[in-house]
């Protein structure tokens, strides 16, 4: 499995981008020194690409499928792509606040802790549907590992297409978020603009 092992802070500081959108507090007090180049369109527009596949930790041949897919639906294909990014399995846990990362949501998935309509997923990019409940197996939930996660994402906001249950561990998707309930700082418009070249 390819693994992504840049630094997340330098990563963030090269795409310009917050590390709080990725879920982590920290800060990198470096500035990034470019001497005033200006950069062409072909790199804008491959720096939102990059920024949402590092977000969402997408590898380039998922996201060329999740394109391909949007591009068959009905609709914008930018704001169906961001919706199908943002109703991944690993990035609903994410938002509901059971776990601090991503990659931490994603690791639980793959240690089969979560439950879709009550049955065993262990797919981080499973697309969940409106009306599925997600929650972490019973044997699992007193485990210390979920107590240290809801202490540090208990202020977390939950977005309004979900509702999530912190006491108990699940979480209820209303229905599948619209561009403006997403708060990812990407401009998909420019990923449709290189992807159709």
């Amino acid at each position: 499995m390819a693994v992504d092992r840049v630094p997340v802070l330098k990563r963030c500081r090269s795409l310009g981008l917050d590390p709080i959108y990725l879920g982590i507090d920290k800060k990198s007090t470096r500035e990034l020194r470019r001497a005033n180049r200006k950069m062409s369109e072909y790199g804008l527009q491959l720096r939102e690409k990059q920024k949402a596949k590092f977000i969402y930790g997408v590898l380039e041949k998922p996201f060329r499928n999740y394109y391909a897919k949007a591009s068959r639906m009905r609709g914008m294909v930018g704001e169906n792509l961001m919706i199908m990014l943002e109703s991944r399995l690993d990035n609903v846990l994410f938002r509901a606040g059971f776990g601090r990362t991503r990659k931490e949501t994603r690791q639980i998935v793959d240690h089969k802790h979560v439950l879709v309509n009550g049955r065993c997923v262990n797919i981080p990019s499973y697309l969940v549907k409106a009306g599925d409940v997600i929650s972490i197996k019973e044997k699992v939930k007193d485990s210390p590992r979920y107590k240290e996660i809801l202490e540090v994402t208990g202020g977390r906001l939950v977005p309004e297409w979900l509702e999530a249950d912190a006491e108990n561990l699940t979480a209820t998707v209303k229905q599948l978020p619209t561009r403006e309930m997403i708060d990812v700082p990407v401009n998909e418009m420019l990923i449709v603009e290189l992807y159709s070249k």
